[in-house]
């Protein structure tokens, strides 16, 4: 029984029980000192003592499952591994575990609110990592920002963990974290911000333009946002064989002839805009096949009408998009969002159960660029032979979907070497 726990702020205590219904009972909360009246909120309710739980799964009834459990059994187990360090996968729970570990600086559409004010999110990640991927997941937020700290600290974590599910840190410091981290673990690192959200745009392009009888290669995308999400979703399209990829920031077009670059946009300067635009992102626009949204903001209606025709928009700013779904659909033939209540909805939980079950499925060291790939094609494939309009991606609910990623990661990391068994 989880304990009591004092109620958030302005929050009264429970007043429905809803006995006999699976409906989460409602709690009166008071959002704001000295506001009128109170509302009913059920996220207290359902919030209340976590999310999260741990059980066992071996019984321990009596002194003979204790001697097993613990001593004197578990000193056989750890003399071995003590031997045999690879055995650590099979007789502990390292093989099936991630940490999801963020500083609680860039979380999605709060900003930088703190560790412990992160906890809930990190918590409902390590839910979906249980529920679409079976993969259990403790999350950790650590009270640290420089880079080498954060690196540090989760080094020498690591050794309880079969892979780093790196969350909402902002950037540019999430790109040196993953990269250090990288370097210095033989574990999958992946930062869901970057790679989730590109794995997921990648399936639902490669659908889009099957749909209308288009292929990647002939495709000129306009990326809005040089973050996080911004920067992997450019660098997997040019994997992918994307024609031409344009990525613009609040001063426009990311090319190599500004001076005002940091170490990241320059890099991205490097392999994107090869048609040497410069200006705006209205500009960018003129013509373009795909836009693709992960900035906020508001996109003129006079920019997005010039875009080419048959064009695919994908505007994932939560809860406003950069462009209105209604607005969109005037002028493209395929319109995605990240929100739950428009078709085509570009949700990262579609991609990072099944990325780490494969991953950890085969023992893999890391996540490559081919891996990603695998898993946006199988994701893709998952409605090939459903697509419309309004269904260029699967729902997360949809129960192909962490099998068909798990089996073409497993596969990709074997094909590339990185697999260890």
């Amino acid at each position: 029984m989880v304990p009591a726990r004092s109620s958030p702020p302005g929050a009264a205590t429970l007043t429905k029980t809803n006995k006999g219904s699976n409906k989460v009972a409602a709690e009166i909360v008071n959002p704001k000192e000295g506001l009128g009246e109170d509302v009913i909120d059920p996220a207290f309710a359902l919030h209340r003592g976590g999310k999260m739980a741990v059980t066992s799964t071996v019984p321990v009834r009596d002194a003979d499952d204790l001697s097993l459990a613990y001593t004197p059994g578990v000193a056989k187990v750890c003399s071995a591994i003590a031997e045999q360090p690879e055995l650590v996968h099979d007789y502990t729970w390292k093989s099936q575990v991630v940490a999801v570990v963020t500083d609680g600086s860039a979380v999605l559409g709060l900003g930088d609110i703190g560790p412990e004010a992160s906890l809930p999110v990190m918590e409902g990640k390590a839910i979906l990592f249980k529920q679409f991927g079976g993969v259990d997941a403790v999350p950790i937020a650590l009270d640290c920002r420089e880079v080498d700290d954060l690196v540090e600290t989760v080094v020498r974590l690591a050794p309880s963990f079969g892979g780093i599910n790196l969350e909402d840190i902002s950037a540019p410091r999430c790109f040196e974290v993953e990269r250090k981290l990288k370097e210095r673990l033989d574990i999958p690192v992946f930062h869901d911000d970057q790679h989730g959200t590109a794995i997921v745009t990648l399936a639902a392009l490669r659908n889009a333009a099957q749909l209308r009888g288009r292929q990647i290669g002939t495709l000129r995308a306009v990326i809005s946002g040089a973050g996080a999400a911004g920067v992997a979703i450019a660098k997997i399209l040019v994997e992918a064989g994307i024609g031409d990829v344009a990525v613009c920031d609040r001063k426009g077009i990311v090319s190599a002839d500004r001076g005002d670059l940091t170490d990241v946009k320059r890099d991205l300067a490097g392999f994107t805009n090869k048609a040497g635009l410069s200006g705006s992102l209205e500009s960018a626009l003129d013509g373009a096949d795909v836009f693709i949204g992960v900035s906020g903001g508001t996109v003129p209606e006079s920019a997005v009408a010039s875009m080419g025709p048959d064009s695919f928009i994908f505007a994932m700013a939560n809860p406003n998009p950069e462009i209105h779904p209604e607005v969109a659909r005037k002028y493209a033939s395929v319109v995605a969002t990240g929100r739950s209540d428009y078709p085509n909805q570009i949700n990262n939980v579609l991609a990072f159960p099944g990325v780490f079950a494969g991953a950890l499925q085969v023992r893999a060291s890391e996540i490559t660029e081919g891996m990603k790939i695998a898993a946006a094609e199988a994701l893709a494939a998952v409605v090939a032979d459903e697509l419309s309009a309004d269904r260029v991606i699967p729902s997360p609910f949809d129960e192909r979907v962490a099998p068909a990623v798990t089996a073409a990661v497993a596969a990709a990391a074997r094909a590339e070497g990185v697999a260890r068994r």
